[in-house]
Formats: structure tokens, sequence, C-alpha cells
């Protein structure tokens, strides 16, 4: 009993880790100032790409992954690049914890995804939930029907395609080793973007190239805390932890840029929180159950 709650605490210190390492990376790409959203995510994908290939190599794993994982290994590297470049379209255009919250609809795209990709059996409860996240959202996203609410659209396409990602990654399960997944995606991002980055490149000074590079440097923090993360405790147990991120980011957003949420977006984080803290405790439920 001592070691499950042992692990258990573990995994709520490594989500904690990773939520915090996701706002600080979202930080410094603001940071980095009106920098070619591509340019941002290469820099970001190459530090990460470098500590996973010594990673990879260090444990004598593969680089590429079995022959027959590489599909969903490219759905889930292609998912997850687009999903980055979104991500960091909306950070760029909108207070931080907005952009930040709107990203963590992803676990709800994914309920849906599962049921519809991977024939899980969707509950009422998880609709509901759903719905209640979406309508979250719109106090978020506040919609105008004008250009004003593109970076929001955006950053709720980041999610769906995160969702995906992590779709993705549901299947690969145990298949394939952490590290080997976050090079094979890092790797597959810096190969897509690198022409396009190229083509819109625009000359950094120093203080934005060490910010790109620290922004990388979170990125990885983020990825890998919240890999093992996984590996010390269900995600149905730990998961909610992953919402700290939102505190971060609105604490970043006022300490960095003076910047305040307002009531409606404050309203939304309330919703689309208590929509997941409910899905938290029906998860657990019905492992006890089961």
């Amino acid at each position: 009993m001592q070691t499950e709650l042992s692990n258990r605490s573990k995994g709520i210190i490594c989500i904690i880790v990773s939520a915090f390492g996701f706002a600080m990376m979202s930080a410094f790409i603001k940071l980095a100032g009106d920098l070619p959203t591509f340019q941002k995510t290469f820099f970001r994908n190459l530090v990460s790409c470098i500590v996973a290939f010594i990673m990879v190599t260090k444990a004598k794993q593969s680089y590429f992954g079995s022959k027959e994982n590489r599909k969903i290994l490219n759905l889930r590297s292609a998912f997850g690049t687009l999903g980055i470049i979104f991500n960091y379209y909306a950070i760029d255009r909108m207070v931080l914890s907005d952009a930040n919250m709107l990203n963590k609809l992803s676990p709800f795209f994914v309920i849906i995804f599962s049921a519809l990709f991977l024939k899980e059996k969707i509950k009422t409860n998880q609709i509901a939930a759903v719905l209640v996240a979406f309508v979250g959202a719109l106090f978020i996203i506040k919609p105008t029907f004008d250009l004003e609410m593109l970076p929001s659209l955006v950053g709720v396409a980041g999610a769906l395609c995160a969702a995906s990602a992590y779709t993705c990654l549901r299947v690969l399960g145990k298949k394939e080793n952490g590290a080997t997944v976050v090079f094979y995606f890092s790797l597959f991002s810096l190969v897509v973007i690198f022409p396009i980055m190229i083509m819109t490149y625009e000359p950094m000074s120093l203080a934005q190239f060490m910010y790109l590079l620290l922004a990388g440097v979170f990125a990885t923090v983020g990825q890998f805390g919240v890999t093992w993360a996984y590996k010390y405790a269900p995600a149905k147990e730990i998961s909610i932890f992953d919402y700290s991120n939102i505190i971060f980011s609105a604490i970043i957003s006022v300490v960095l840029f003076n910047v305040f949420p307002d009531n409606f977006s404050v309203f939304g984080y309330f919703i689309i929180f208590s929509a997941s803290f409910y899905m938290f405790r029906y998860n657990k439920k019905l492992d006890k159950l089961g």
C-alpha cells in the first residue's frame, strides 16, 4: 500500500513539474517576440531532439521505432507538429493563460476520438463533460464572428491536433520507448518545418535566441515530466493536476506581461476545470467498481 501511495505521489509531482515546464515554455515563446511561428517551433523542437537523442543512445533503444509502429509514429508526429504550430500562434496573440486553457481542451477531444477511431465506448457522463467544457471554451473565445476570434479558433485547432496525437499515443501504448517517441516526433518536426523556417526566417537578437533555447529546455522538461508521470500512476488518478499549468500561466501573465485574464475567461476556466474535476472523480469511481 505504501509503495502505491509513493508512486502516486511521484506521479503527481512529475505532472506538476511538467505543467510548470509547459507554462514556462509558453512564456519564453511569448518573450521571443514577433518571430515567425515556424522559426519558434523549429528551435523549440531542436532542443527536445538533442535531449531525446542522448537518452535513446544511452538506453540503447531504437531511434525510429519498430517498422509496424512507423505509421502511427508518423501520424503522432504530424498531429503533434501541427498542434505546436497552432498553439504557438495562439500564445503570441492571446493572454497566456487563455491560450493554454484552450489547449487543455485536448483531453475532451481524446474522449471523442477514442470513441470514433479506437471504438472505445463513450458514456453519457463523458458526453455531458465534453459539452460543458465546450461551453467553458466559449467564455474564453468570446465569439465575435470576425477576425478577432481567429487566434482562439486556432488555439482550439491546436487542442484538436494535440488530442489526435494523444490518441495515437494510446495506440502505441507500451509498444515504444518514451524517449524513442519523443526523438521521432522532434526529428520529424525539424525535417518538415526546416524548409518553411528557412523561407520565413527573420534575424534574431541574442536575447531572442536564448528565449527560444529556454523554451526548448522547458518543453523538454514538460514532455518527459508527463511521460514519467503516467509511468508512476494512471492518467485518471493524476491528470487533473495538469491544470496547475493554468495557475502557473496566469501568474506568469501577471508578473512578466502585466496582463490579467478578464472575468469571462476566468469563468470559462472554472467551467472547464469543473468538467475535468468531474471526469477525474468519475474515472476513479469506475476504477473502484472495476
